[in-house]
This record gives C-alpha cells, structure tokens and sequence, in this order.
C-alpha cells in the first residue's frame, strides 16, 4: 500500500521502481510472467514488506493503532508512511516531478504490467495518488476508497484519526524505519 516509499526506496532504475509500486498486484512465485528486471522490483517489494513486518519502528507503529482498527495496522501504517514522505519531503527534486517520473515509469511498462493491475495505475496517475498523500486529506480519500472495494465491513474509512492521535509518534517510528529501510535495499541490491 506505501506506494511512493516503495518507489523510492528502488533508486534510479525504471523496473524496480515499477515493480515496488505494482507489487502488490503480483501473487505467486516469481517471475510470474514478468520480465526478468520488473520480477527483481517485484522481489524488492517483497522484500522490503518483509524488513518493514518485523522493523521494531514498524512494530510500534503498528501497536499505535487503536484495538477497533488493530486489525488494519499494517495497512494503515503503510498509508501514515507514505503521508509522512509526501509530508516532510526528503529530496531535491520536488514531489509532483518525482511523482510525474513514477507515473511515466508506469505508463512506459504498461504492456508488461498484470492485466488487473493496469486501470488502477492509470487511476494512480490520472488521480495523482502519490501527491495526495501529502494532505491528511488525501490519506483520507485513499481510505474512504480502500473501504468501499473490500469484500466486508470494515474501519478504514475515518482511519487518519489514528495518525492524528499520535502524529509525532508515528512520525518518529517513520524516520527510524525509512532510515534503516534506505540501509537494507542497499545492501539487498549489492547482493
């Protein structure tokens, strides 16, 4: 669900930035019809969800999440991370260029994309998903939307009151995360 961290933790090259966004659209063993270098950013996704589910940081993002919504935590810390990027951003290049770059990556490798994944990177793109992230606003939406396709009732919808219960919290968590995230791709892609 961390989009724009999963595109940005894959550095400079196209296929891996392509395969940390469409990640969670490819199931099964790799590489699952993909070509050799778009499987490799889909095994960085992979990877990179593992380091985050056992990340001490993540661990007590997680537990920051009330008992009504403890079921979702992972998936809304993956939303609170990518606001925090967006929020505080860390680079030069300014977020809409970065974001304009990520979905041209998309376009570009749309043909080798999982056919189910494709509206939903072009809705990505058209809807500037990745910027939005940058308001309380737009993790709103992304949660409000998230709510109305799964198959049950469930309390993501309202979910950004737990960010803003303890923003600071999670935003400490974060900087600890993404910096010990940034050291683990580093050395996953010099093995």
């Amino acid at each position: 669900m961390n989009f724009l961290a999963h595109a940005l933790l894959a550095g400079d090259e196209p296929a891996l930035i392509v395969g940390g966004v469409v990640g969670d659209w490819v199931k099964g063993l790799l590489p699952a019809g993909l070509p050799a270098d778009l499987a490799r950013g889909v095994a960085l996704h992979r990877a990179i969800d593992s380091h985050a589910e056992t990340h001490p940081a993540f661990c007590r993002s997680r537990n920051r999440v009330s008992p009504a919504r403890r079921r979702y935590a992972g998936i809304l810390v993956d939303i609170f991370y990518d606001h925090l990027l967006a929020r505080d951003w860390p680079h030069a290049e300014p977020l809409a260029e970065t974001c304009q770059g990520i979905y041209a990556h998309l376009a570009d490798w749309r043909e080798h994309l999982p056919e189910h994944a494709r509206p939903a990177m072009a809705l990505m793109a058209r809807e500037d998903w990745l910027g939005s992230y940058a308001g309380l606003d737009g993790i709103a939406d992304v949660l409000w939307r998230m709510s109305q396709r799964a198959r049950r009732p469930n309390p993501l919808a309202g979910g950004e009151a737990e960010f803003i219960a303890d923003a600071a919290g999670f935003a400490e968590d974060f900087a600890e995360w993404y910096a010990d995230a940034r050291q683990f791709v580093a050395a996953w892609r010099a093995a």
